[in-house]
């Protein structure tokens, strides 16, 4: 879908305009790839995962940041539970606050979850805290350049700003092929991808 991009003078106005434009399109799209492809895709997202270059950092030992998909997101957990057979440390986001950044425990297939915001399940807040090198990111839509829309609330950006600060991180966006954008609105803070995971494949921005 083609996208009108910000000009220089648009203020944050124009731009959340655009956003909440693009959201809209991309809720129905996904919602069309979800009910076309969703059980198949999410085999075939692991797939293309567990094949990742070893310079993507997913390999024994390391921390990879995944989630608990919610309405007709992409499904990872396929994917995070081939990792933790793997020997690769696996999280799950908790929400702290409203406007801090995303806390990440630690995360096996055999534990016991509960009830966070949005509709999400996330690990009980007696579970180890891990700072990941590698976040699997849901999101509504993505462009060829690696930037991501999400919900409005920004707890990604925030959260992928805080790690970038202090190390290098590598963000995976993971979603339907069918989420693909010609044009993502963006500004400064928004936090960009450096990968892409859909049924198709995965790529490395920019594509």
């Amino acid at each position: 879908m083609a996208v009108p991009p910000p000009t220089d003078d648009a203020g944050a106005d124009d731009i959340g305009a655009a956003k909440q434009a693009c959201r809209a399109r991309a809720r129905s799209l996904r919602l069309i790839a979800d009910q076309k492809f969703g059980p198949d895709a999410a085999m075939r997202i692991k797939e293309h995962g567990l094949a990742a270059p070893d310079d993507l950092g997913v390999a024994a030992g390391s921390v990879v940041a995944g989630y608990w998909p919610i309405d007709t997101e992409a499904d990872v957990r396929p994917l995070l539970a081939r990792l933790h057979e793997r020997g690769v440390v696996c999280a799950l986001p908790r929400v702290v606050e409203p406007g801090a950044p995303l806390r990440f425990h630690r995360w096996a297939p055999s534990d016991d979850l509960e009830d966070g915001r949005f509709g999400t399940r996330q690990p009980l807040a007696t579970r180890e805290t891990v700072t990941p090198s590698v976040v699997l990111a849901p999101l509504l839509a993505f462009d060829a350049a690696g930037h991501r829309l999400g919900y409005g609330a920004g707890y990604y950006d925030r959260t992928l700003a805080a790690l970038r600060r202090a190390r290098p991180v590598t963000a995976i966006g993971v979603a339907y092929a069918l989420q693909r954008l010609d044009m993502v609105p963006h500004e400064p803070h928004d936090q960009p991808l450096d990968w892409i995971v859909t049924e198709d494949g995965l790529q490395r921005f920019p594509l």
